[in-house]
């Protein structure tokens, strides 16, 4: 039996995550480790024009937030699995992972309004550094990349050029608050 006064430490699990358990004799502490928090002063903005922008962006973001991070570990994942594939390895590999995207995202992704959407690719192009043309070029050949790159033009989007900070400045601000990094 433990001393009085004596602290007893656990490494447990509670919903998945490992936390440590501190218990003395009269309480138990749980410590955790959180996510990073971003603390930022007010906005100020020239116009209430801007600020309703700013504000429609922000929500629309956290909406999309949760898809381009998935997005993101997906396209991680994908590259460190097939980098040693043949291509037609790759090629079954991508097909059995779309159906299974597909069934997952297909319903909420189609239900997102353009603006929502535009943040989306905003948001994953911007991580990856690369327009999100050729990154379907890449995983899914030159002429799906074209007929994708076709279809969002007629929504205003060209998907060769991606992301250009400084093109929009409330786009920039907002996707600056979102961090949606995956390790490399």
């Amino acid at each position: 039996m433990a001393q009085p006064g004596a602290q007893i430490t656990h490494r447990i699990k509670i919903d998945g995550q490992v936390v440590t358990a501190i218990i003395t004799d009269d309480d138990t502490l749980y410590v955790a480790e959180l996510d990073d928090v971003s603390i930022t002063s007010k906005r100020k903005f020239a116009s209430r024009e801007e600020e309703a922008l700013y504000r429609r962006y922000r929500r629309y973001a956290t909406k999309v937030y949760p898809y381009a991070v998935k997005a993101i570990r997906v396209f991680r994942d994908v590259e460190e699995v097939t980098k040693e594939m043949s291509k037609r390895k790759q090629r079954r590999h991508l097909r059995k992972l779309q159906k299974e995207l597909k069934k997952e995202f297909e319903d909420p992704l189609k239900s997102l309004s353009k603006t929502q959407g535009r943040i989306l690719v905003h948001m994953i192009e911007r991580e990856l550094e690369t327009p999100l043309h050729f990154l379907i070029k890449e995983l899914k050949g030159g002429l799906t990349a074209t007929y994708w790159s076709t279809a969002g033009s007629f929504f205003g989007y060209h998907l060769k050029r991606g992301y250009i900070q400084g093109e929009d400045p409330i786009m920039d601000i907002v996707l600056a608050d979102f961090d949606v990094t995956h390790p490399k």
